[in-house]
């Protein structure tokens, strides 16, 4: 399996092209260098080259590569793309979205998508909503993380709650289509929850949402965090081959290609 880890250098410059820094911004970033001295996809790369078999590849790609790190040749060499965006992966361009929607409706690639990669177009693209969280509180949270589907995949080896001492808060209603499992679902102080870990299926693409993360929180270097990015990699990584056809009956006739037997009138 080859895991490409997307991050759009959030570390690096202001929140946003064009528009200007928050306030307290310069002490803000310091705080998140601190936390993520190379920055958050390189933190998740390497927690998860730790929890991956030898056999599987962990590889970063960033919104300042080539293509913005969204290439055909990056995307048909993953298996699984992680993403984080905080706000500055809204200038990836509608074709590189669509590039990487593509790669997962058609080809089967995987998609892990993080936080408040949530906005990001590929997933309001792949989800056809407008994936926003009702309510937003930054602050000093503390989230309880509850595992409400222990039989998948992805809660293999977690515990009941994983308990989160500092979190941004994301509340209900999360404008998302009805997922196909809903795995994890956070509570907070304040009495918020949220469907923190959703997973979809799209075309032959499998997703995994999953909503803590904020870059100021040490999140990614919770052990039952990376345990879950490492299940849901596996999970994500679709093993059929990209050959395979959706069946379609050839020979239709011009009444519809069901003709159901007629019923015997009599003799």
């Amino acid at each position: 399996m080859r895991v490409t880890v997307w991050g759009e250098r959030f570390l690096e410059g202001e929140s946003l092209p064009g528009r200007p820094p928050p306030i307290n911004y310069a002490s803000y970033i310091d705080e998140a260098r601190r936390i993520y001295p190379d920055d958050i996809h390189e933190a998740i790369a390497s927690a998860l080259r730790g929890l991956l078999g030898e056999d599987d590849v962990v590889v970063t790609a960033t919104l300042d590569d080539p293509g913005h790190g969204l290439t055909d040749e990056v995307l048909a060499a993953t298996d699984v793309l992680i993403w984080w965006g905080h706000v500055k992966h809204i200038v990836v361009t509608d074709e590189e979205a669509e590039r990487v929607c593509r790669r997962v409706t058609d080809d089967g690639m995987g998609l892990i998508m993080l936080h408040a990669g949530s906005g990001s177009k590929v997933f309001r693209g792949l989800m056809g909503k407008s994936c926003r969280a009702a309510v937003l509180r930054q602050g000093d949270d503390w989230e309880a993380l509850w595992t409400v589907m222990p039989s998948h995949p992805i809660a293999s080896g977690i515990e009941p709650v994983v308990v989160l001492l500092h979190e941004e808060m994301f509340g209900e209603y999360f404008d998302i289509p009805t997922p196909d499992d809903v795995v994890f679902i956070s509570s907070f102080k304040g009495g918020e929850v949220f469907r923190s870990g959703c997973c979809f299926t799209r075309g032959k693409g499998r997703i995994f949402y999953f909503r803590p993360g904020h870059e100021s929180h040490p999140t990614y270097h919770h052990p039952g965090v990376q345990q879950i990015l490492a299940n849901a990699a596996r999970w994500a990584c679709n093993d059929t081959p990209s050959n395979v056809t959706i069946p379609y009956v050839l020979d239709m006739k011009t009444e519809g290609w069901f003709l159901p037997t007629p019923v015997p009138t009599g003799s």
